[in-house]
């Protein structure tokens, strides 16, 4: 853990204050300095973030020590926290500024209940302003195209394995699950619930039908909300197969160096997301200028190269290297997509979350029980 955060904070640290300038030509807005002091008075930036330990501290070291300003991190889901700022919002507390994570919680929940404000009104910088620095130039989740921005994009398999445990056995196709040697042995991320088990589950309904569905679990899924509980099952060879968890809940595993692997990708194909890859400014935040000055920070070279080594998934800015992500089972979008690919494949935008998204977890709680 101390190389990595080592590693990040000099990843931080080896850009200058005139990073804008050198990567754009242009130089910083006139009012960038008096944004910056008096985020400096406000104190801090309070923010949800995805639960990993290890982006918090990267974030926070890195942040703190390039501007002077305080972070209050709150790593959770999305379903439980949404529904806290929401409900606070309503009520006419504004506590948190930002929120970092999926976006079917944040479709549902901070969209639909009208507590978010333009995130594109906070680009700053020119590094971050200019769509020629992303790929797909300025992509949006939500049909506004204001609110939710995606800074990540890749395909994940979401499936990993215990070699250990799955001697023998083939892995090409989605069907290859449904052998009676894995019966009672595959972990699978609640798809009842917003998050990375339903957005696979989703996709398997969409590739393979309701009827897949039923026969996979009559496997005796372990199914739970608690992903390092089922990273831990897997690394420990209670299970074979886990699906729906990735890089950033298995990273405690692989540095022990327990058995944990990504499957390779199934026929069928993977959709595309962005993850936990997205940034969302909450209605009156209590800190506007830090707020300003960390989502500039975040969707620059720094809080991209930390993010993205923190989380194992690939940053949609092109100065960016991303090809080491496919080691962890993750291909880039800008690295294996086309635009018009990942528009066809990914499913965390607004209307897919209402196409397929909502549909899935309708199929869930059918299948499994509310």
């Amino acid at each position: 853990m101390k190389k990595i955060l080592l590693v990040m904070l000099l990843v931080a640290l080896r850009w200058s204050a005139d990073l804008a300038i050198a990567q754009t030509g242009e130089p910083r807005p006139a009012d960038w300095d008096k944004i910056v002091e008096a985020a400096k008075k406000e104190g801090k930036v309070v923010a949800s973030i995805p639960p990993s330990a290890e982006l918090r501290r990267g974030m926070e070291i890195a942040f703190t020590r390039r501007y002077g300003i305080g972070v209050e991190f709150v790593p959770a889901r999305g379903g439980a926290i949404i529904r806290r700022i929401v409900d606070e919002n309503k009520a006419g507390v504004q506590y948190f500024d930002l929120h970092i994570g999926g976006t079917e919680s944040a479709v549902t929940g901070l969209l639909a209940e009208k507590v978010l404000e333009p995130v594109d009104s906070y680009f700053i910088l020119p590094e971050v302003r200019d769509p020629k620095q992303w790929w797909g130039g300025h992509l949006w989740v939500d049909n506004a195209k204001r609110f939710i921005y995606p800074f990540v994009g890749y395909q994940t398999v979401s499936l990993w394995h215990n070699p250990e445990e799955t001697k023998g056995l083939e892995f090409q196709t989605f069907d290859d699950l449904l052998n009676p040697k894995l019966r009672g042995k595959i972990g699978f991320s609640d798809p009842r619930t917003p998050g990375s088990g339903n957005s696979m589950w989703s996709h398997m309904l969409a590739v393979k039908g309701q009827e897949y569905l039923k026969r996979l679990v009559a496997q005796k899924l372990l199914v739970a909300r608690d992903l390092r509980l089922l990273g831990e099952n897997l690394s420990k060879g209670r299970i074979a197969v886990t699906v729906g968890i990735g890089y950033s809940e298995l990273l405690p595993f692989i540095r022990a160096g327990l058995p944990v692997a990504p499957l390779p990708t199934p026929k069928e194909g993977v959709f595309a997301t962005g993850g936990y890859g997205h940034v969302m400014v909450i209605k009156d935040p209590p800190h506007p200028h830090a707020a300003k000055v960390f989502v500039n920070w975040l969707l620059g070279r720094d809080g991209q190269e930390i993010f993205g080594r923190a989380m194992g998934v690939a940053s949609r800015r092109l100065d960016i290297d991303t090809r080491w992500t496919k080691d962890f089972g993750v291909i880039a979008a800008k690295d294996g997509l086309t635009l018009d690919q990942y528009h066809r494949l990914e499913n965390q935008s607004e209307e897919k979350i209402y196409k397929l998204r909502e549909p899935g977890s309708n199929a869930a709680r059918k299948l499994l029980g509310s």
